[in-house]
């Protein structure tokens, strides 16, 4: 059965802030191999202290960074 996925938006709040992934680094404290696969949507744990840490940079809730994608949806995007 397939439960959907959770879509990590950190690309688009970045832009929005006008932020690079060097300053993100630097004020969230994550290395930078962090850093990169949230910003690709490339994890799949999700650590709640590195989460905290991106939505104090970033000035944002967690509602902001994470989006849940129903299982239809994602069945969609793949036709």
């Amino acid at each position: 059965m397939e439960y959907g996925t959770i879509k990590i938006k950190l690309d688009e709040l970045m832009a929005e802030k006008d932020m690079s992934k060097r300053r993100l680094c630097r004020m969230a404290e994550l290395n930078w191999e962090q850093a990169n696969n949230c910003y690709k949507g490339s994890i799949t744990r999700f650590d709640a202290d590195v989460l905290a840490r991106i939505c104090k940079a970033l000035d944002c809730n967690i509602s902001d960074l994470l989006e849940y994608v129903p299982p239809e949806e994602i069945k969609d995007e793949k036709q």
